[in-house]
């Protein structure tokens, strides 16, 4: 027998086994195996334990495992229904009335548009009420349009300079966080901007063993920002079968596996 692969899952360690007449997967926790399975190629037993690993419990890992939960909870995947209904149209809603009322290149070097972007980040339960509450103060004050152009500019592509922007004229206001300066790009741009919601988001990269997870820090680096984009590329890459169609559909892969727990009602597709 050999040892063909390895990996980890939460405090197991994750084994693939030529056995000479087929393969074998198993997980080992404590020195003993706490799980095995058989396949006539090496992928069928591997994916057949991560599949196990899912149904398990929550230390599913890899991003076959998280495929396999997000389609748990949506069988019908992107398209569905179910997901459109819980996960994407109000999203989309409020990206078009945002897209309305403050067009990107406008928002980039124009003035009054605070009411507006206020009702955005009104418009969704992405942000927690207390983030929402602090950026009243910050959009009805003399910095509100400076915030609004350095978050259209991070969202023309600006990176590190524009976030640093934001943070100075968010920290007064102690709200300066992830979910605030990435959620504008967001509705924006959800072609090549996604979501950041921190506690979420590091679980699942602790899951699938990306970076992230030990790179991730709460002060605005834009090295995590980027990070999390690498992630999210990997996660369309396991999931383009299903036909994602931007950043709205990968950070709800993100929110759904991590967030959605039995006992709740399952959707139908």
């Amino acid at each position: 027998m050999k040892t063909i692969r390895e990996g980890t899952a939460g405090k197991a360690k994750l084994r693939l086994v030529d056995t000479g007449k087929g393969f074998v997967a198993i997980a080992i926790e404590g020195g003993k195996t706490i799980l095995q399975k058989d396949g006539k190629t090496a992928d069928e037993a591997w994916n057949a334990l991560q599949a196990a690993l899912t149904r398990e419990g929550p230390n599913w890992f890899g991003y076959l495992g998280a495929r396999s939960r997000f389609l748990h909870w949506f069988a019908g995947g992107f398209h569905s229904t179910a997901y459109l209904a819980q996960e994407r149209d109000y999203k989309i809603k409020a990206k078009e009335d945002f897209e309305t009322t403050t067009p990107l290149e406008e928002a980039a070097t124009g003035s009054g548009h605070g009411e507006a972007v206020l009702r955005a980040y009104r418009a969704t339960n992405l942000l927690y009420p207390i983030e929402k509450t602090r950026m009243q103060g910050l959009l009805r004050g003399s910095d509100g349009d400076n915030f609004i152009r350095a978050a259209a500019r991070f969202a023309l592509g600006e990176g590190k300079s524009a976030l640093r922007a934001m943070e100075t004229l968010l920290r007064p206001h102690d709200n300066a966080k992830w979910t605030v300066v990435s959620y504008l790009p967001y509705l924006w741009r959800p072609d090549s901007h996604i979501f950041l919601k921190p506690e979420v988001t590091k679980d699942f990269a602790a899951r699938v063993s990306h970076p992230l997870a030990s790179s991730y820090v709460s002060d605005l680096d834009y090295g995590v920002y980027e990070d999390l984009l690498d992630m999210a590329g990997v996660i369309r890459q396991s999931v383009i079968d299903l036909e994602p169609r931007d950043m709205i559909d990968i950070q709800s892969v993100i929110w759904v596996v991590g967030d959605y727990r039995e006992g709740r009602e399952i959707p139908q597709p």
